[in-house]
């Protein structure tokens, strides 16, 4: 895993000193060739051995091997830098930015992948999979992605329940029994109207997967599986452009895993395709 990808999963489980050390490079990660260990320490008010065992608890030997891996990653793609927040060059204003966002969502997707081993997706497919129903919710934005994400697993023939609002959702919690799954989308997974559901739909021995950011949250705390996105820029409205490219990654992949995994799958996806097509042709 890429280090500044590595920095970001586990900021949210480090100290307060830690945080601000991983934030100073997350920041600056295109300027971290000018700093010694030194003067990152003494830019942040701390010990150098602070930043020393910091780099050593991501398994570098020091902080000159964590900074040459930085640099490298940065010098490979330049997409753990800011891509929006750099100066024109060459090329016009269109251009520039066109090729930003570009490479941002490139960035943002890799992340997101790596972020999501492989056991971990392969477990969901398998609950999903053999589920005998599957709940699907979310709020606001995130319930267009629910609902689009229902309506896919649906044409795979499985037996979907799809609610955007939390008290419907509750009330169908009745027909969930052991074996069941439900699928919460929530970016930031703060809700307690999603948690109260996933803790009574567990009570109905039901599985949750949690769908938010990689961030630490109570819905992806308290849930069976999870499913985590990763999308960061200095600017809020690139961010949340990269929130939705990157959890459209992640659900794209889910439902070609899922088509793979069953044929009687696949083939009940063909036959209710055609039959949308047959009926959008009379």
């Amino acid at each position: 895993m890429p280090p500044l990808v590595k920095i970001r999963s586990e900021r949210d489980h480090m100290s307060a000193i830690e945080r601000r050390i991983a934030d100073f490079i997350l920041e600056n990660a295109h300027l971290l060739r000018d700093y010694s260990s030194q003067q990152l320490a003494s830019a942040l008010g701390i010990s150098q051995s602070s930043v020393v065992k910091f780099s050593q608890k991501f398994g570098f030997r020091g902080y000159p091997d964590l900074k040459f891996s930085i640099v490298q990653a940065v010098a490979r793609n330049g997409a753990d830098a800011p891509a929006l927040a750099t100066p024109a060059s060459d090329g016009d204003e269109y251009t520039r930015l066109e090729e930003a966002l570009r490479r941002s969502k490139a960035a943002a997707e890799e992340e997101t992948r790596l972020l999501n081993p492989r056991e971990g997706i392969e477990r969901i497919v398998g609950l999903v999979d053999g589920a005998g129903k599957v709940f699907v919710c979310g709020l606001g934005d995130d319930g267009l992605f629910a609902r689009e994400f229902g309506m896919r697993l649906s044409l795979l023939g499985v037996l979907t329940v799809h609610h955007n609002d939390p008290i419907l959702m509750m009330a169908n919690l009745s027909a969930a029994g052991p074996g069941d799954v439900l699928l919460l989308f929530s970016e930031y997974g703060q809700l307690p109207p999603l948690s109260q559901i996933s803790r009574q739909f567990q009570a109905c021995e039901g599985k949750v997967i949690s769908i938010t950011r990689h961030t630490a949250n109570p819905l992806r705390a308290h849930a069976d599986a999870a499913l985590v996105v990763s999308a960061h820029d200095p600017s809020p409205h690139v961010e949340a452009l990269l929130y939705r490219s990157s959890l459209q990654y992640l659900l794209d992949f889910l439902f070609v895993l899922l088509c793979q995994a069953n044929p009687d799958r696949h083939r009940q996806l063909g036959i209710n395709l055609e039959r949308i097509r047959h009926l959008l042709d009379t």
